[in-house]
């Protein structure tokens, strides 16, 4: 499974393990249980007391071996700061003990790792046995419950290699989070009805009141057969607890219960932890598996970073609607496993299938882990929300910032249902009744909105989504309910009162103050942000067609094409697209006010600051990717955007970092290669002080490029970007599953979903049913792919001798399946099952004379003549 990780390899790995919206546990490269950021805030660097998984052997009462499923730490071995570390820890007093560095572990393990799975192999010369753990949290597409259980889960898999009958025991043991007073630990053992049996400890607090931002607890669970227990580890001074457990876990036999009153507090310093243990005999030669989840539960959130003064600051999360405690959620996922398992794998299995490259795959799928991390929160009805990515223990940049998430392509068509809530979120919450939006929501929702200005990818981006999830679910009483609010977001572009003039005279050219997702604005026509309007006019256009507002239509079709025009025409400068704009010009400042005179008047030079220019800029002709993705057409000269890509590569690739002069942040160093943000090619001038961010390598901006150069037929040198991505995330240096930006776990870097779409010339359609593919690179004719919409997801499959779309998950209802036109000149055939299909064709289009509707483990298949 996956691409394999060993030794230093696995220094920065922390796969995480928790539900959409619900929190995750950090799986480390080494087997630690680290980033417990299930406590309502991220928590980098974080363990939870002495919580890990241990193993033990024995043999007819005497002990063969014990040791922690863990493998070498791999430094730094002179300490480092951890958060909820204890007193007299940190640099300067080596690894703190709470890591269990310091106990018997494993001399060779390795990781591997296929989002949303993650396996270990665990070996010892002196542990007699082999052992393999499999981790992960269910994700199914459409699926978004099932896929937000706060639960990690894990299964072990035993080997005995020996040539005599061995009992293993595996124990989960888990730290109390609570304060320590009035600690509450119950073990109890529960049989369903459809006879799983479940054991449970339960680590909680009565210290706290049902509605307390801190309440809540976690659960140890396991399905074995045969299990012990330890409620608490013993109570003392210095390492008592941890010697007194090492005393009773490395020994024969099964655990020994202890207990102790709810009044009767541990020691100050220490904080209590409880052990679960499974026991298996196994024969020479055999294998067992067993099952463990560690669940939790902290219901009531708040908005500790940005709190209103009056007012509530809590909600409760949509998990918590669905289970009451831990406890619940645990059982239920030992209960539901194996279903939850089977469907996590045939969509793993789908999305790896796909003969797209294999570094292109491990980008997909490696960015889907931002949807598991506490990067996202969904909210008590369920909808979604997202910072923009987490600092070590807050989140970092709040809101669902709309000109961020732009960039995320994975939740739209994995969960369009969730994507489709942040639309009618910010349409509802952020649309002011002239049209001007706000950025960020604001929480809890309904308070007052942010009073910053409008942004101009943000607001039109929202546009284009809006089209795209329309499209996606084909749902049109959607559209009609946000319709109102999309239809005066873009006439805001014009309207009276926008204070940042963006297109006054409806030319289809943004010239005023343009806030943008680089965090300050620019002045003057450019291609980046005129590029979205013109694309959310298109697609305006084309919604209040559908919508019966032919006069709406035809004015936007009206602005669009003179701005398309006027684009092409003077923004590209023979080798990409630029910003028009004289830097010294004293006059364009003051129109807009004071701040923006102190904020962009650089008086020592005389010059206006954070701009482009003649810059080569990475955004440039960022809207034509966003209309390929959704099926919008031609916003700029076509042949003018594959020479911008070309020059683009040309100008920002840079194979190396160590000899560029960087800045700003450092998201690449050394040897390192990547696509910086803007260049200033020889012949041009580089502003004195130029567009923010201008020298930073950040992995969102990056994919979307070389995404585009994929669509535009540049392959390899959109693949060579992202394997410089993906090389500097190696696990030595970086984590596989956390591209950083702005913070950790950064929404933008899911713009590595669109390479998927790009090798596999996606097209949709759901209000039409149509669906379709081109792919640009096939191998000795053969391509496989993994889709997904709003109502069913699969596998598009082309071969020399037939085409098939198949449904794992879901429905599609099908009428139209556009293909390259030298296969539609091949059909012979077509059929379902044993149906045969009648249809007919149409340029570059087959059309079914009866929609078809494919339910899970359906076919439609196109035999293809020789």
């Amino acid at each position: 499974m996956g691409k394999r990780y060993k030794g230093a390899k696995t220094r920065e790995i922390s796969f995480p393990l928790g539900g959409i919206g619900s929190g995750s546990i950090g799986l480390a490269g080494n087997g630690r249980l680290i980033d417990w950021e299930i406590f309502n805030r991220p928590n980098k660097k974080s363990f939870n007391g002495f919580s890990h998984f241990a193993i033990k052997a024995e043999q007819q009462g005497r002990l063969l071996d014990a040791r922690i499923l863990n493998g070498d730490l791999q430094g730094p071995y002179i300490g480092e700061h951890i958060r909820g570390g204890p007193w007299y820890s940190g640099y300067g007093f080596g690894p703190e003990s709470q890591t269990m560095a310091g106990m018997p572990h494993f001399a060779e393990t390795e990781f591997r790792g296929e989002f949303p799975l993650s396996g270990m192999t665990f070996a010892d010369p002196s542990f007699p046995g082999r052992v393999e753990l499999l981790a992960f949290n269910p994700f199914i597409p459409l699926n978004d419950q099932d896929s937000s259980i706060p639960a990690a889960f894990f299964e072990w898999e035993i080997e005995n290699s020996g040539e005599e009958p061995v009992t293993y025991t595996i124990g989960l043991s888990a730290g109390n989070p609570m304060p320590t007073e009035k600690v509450i630990h119950r073990y109890k053992e529960t049989v369903s009805e459809t006879g799983c049996q479940a054991h449970t400890l339960s680590l909680s607090s009565s210290q706290y009141d049902a509605d307390h931002p801190q309440y809540g607890d976690i659960c140890i669970a396991t399905d074995a057969a045969e299990v012990s227990h330890q409620d608490f580890w013993y109570r003392g001074g210095w390492c008592d607890a941890l010697e007194m457990y090492w005393h009773d876990f490395a020994k024969p036999g099964p655990l020994t219960n202890r207990t102790y009153a709810v009044d009767m507090p541990p020691s100050e310093r220490h904080k209590d932890t409880g052990t679960l243990a499974a026991h298996v005999t196994l024969s020479p030669g055999e294998k067992g598996k067993v099952r463990f989840t560690i669940s939790w539960n902290f219901p009531n959130m708040v908005n500790f970073w940005n709190p209103q003064r009056t007012g509530s600051n809590s909600w409760k999360h949509y998990y918590a609607t669905l289970f009451d405690n831990s406890e619940a959620s645990g059982v239920y996922a030992l209960k539901h496993w194996d279903r939850l398992f089977a469907e996590t794998i045939t969509f793993k299995d789908a999305l790896f299938s796909s003969t797209v490259p294999e570094v292109v795959k491990e980008a997909v799928s490696a960015n889907l882990s931002v949807l598991k991390s506490a990067t996202c929160l969904r909210l008590t009805d369920g909808s979604f929300y997202g910072f923009e990515g987490v600092t070590e223990d807050t989140g970092s940049c709040e809101g669902s910032c709309t000109h961020v998430w732009n960039y995320a392509y994975a939740l739209p068509f994995l969960f369009p249902k969730l994507e489709r809530s942040m639309r009618d979120l910010d349409f509802r919450y952020n649309s002011r009744s002239d049209g001007r939006m706000s950025f960020r929501l604001m929480l809890p929702v309904g308070r007052e909105q942010q009073h910053y200005h409008a942004c101009a990818d943000g607001q039109f981006g929202g546009v284009i989504k809006a089209y795209r999830d329309w499209k996606i679910s084909g749902n049109t009483e959607w559209l009609i309910s946000n319709w109102p609010a999309i239809r005066k977001s873009i006439e805001y572009a014009w309207a009276d009162t926008n204070v940042d003039q963006w297109d006054p005279l409806r030319k289809g050219v943004l010239e005023g103050r343009q806030h943008h997702t680089l965090d300050m604005e620019l002045y003057g026509p450019n291609s980046w942000l005129t590029g979205f309007y013109l694309a959310a006019l298109k697609a305006g256009s084309e919604m209040a067609a559908f919508l019966g507002e032919s006069e709406t239509a035809e004015a936007y079709k009206q602005i669009f094409d003179k701005g398309k025009e006027w684009a092409d025409r003077y923004l590209f400068n023979g080798s990409y697209y630029s910003q028009l704009i004289d830097l010294s010009d004293q006059t364009i400042l003051p129109r807009y006010g004071e701040d923006a005179v102190r904020g962009y008047w650089n008086e020592e030079l005389a010059e206006i600051k954070y701009q482009i220019a003649d810059g080569c800029v990475i955004d440039q002709v960022l809207a034509q990717w966003h209309a390929n993705l959704c099926g919008l057409g031609e916003i700029f000269d076509k042949e003018q955007t594959r020479t911008a890509l070309q020059s683009l590569y040309r100008h920002n690739y840079k194979p190396s970092m160590r000899n560029e002069a960087n800045t700003w942040r450092l998201y690449s160093l050394n040897d390192e290669a990547g696509l910086v943000i803007c260049t200033w090619p020889e012949g041009t001038v580089k502003p004195s002080i130029p567009l923010t961010y201008n020298s930073e390598t950040m992995t969102g901006f990056e994919y979307q490029a070389a995404s585009h150069m994929i669509q535009e037929g540049l392959i390899e040198e959109g693949l060579s970007i992202v394997r410089a991505i993906r090389d500097r995330y190696d696990g030595e240096k970086r984590n596989p599953w956390n591209e950083i930006e702005c913070g950790s776990n950064y929404a933008r870097s899911m713009a590595s979903y669109s390479l998927l779409h790009a090798f596999s010339g996606f097209e949709f359609d759901m209000v039409k049913g149509m669906i379709g593919f081109q792919p640009v690179q096939t191998v000795d004719e053969e391509f496989r792919t993994f889709w997904s919409l709003d109502q069913g997801w699969g596998i598009f499959e082309m071969s020399a001798g037939s085409v098939s779309v198949k449904v794992l998950g879901g429905e599609l209802g099908l009428k139209e399946l556009k293909l390259a036109p030298a296969l539609l000149n091949k059909i012979s055939r077509i059929h379902a099952g044993d149906e045969e299909i009648r249809f007919g064709i149409n340029e570059d289009t087959v059309h079914f004379q009866d929609e078809l509707i494919l339910h899970a483990d359906q076919a439609v298949v196109l035999t293809l003549f020789n």
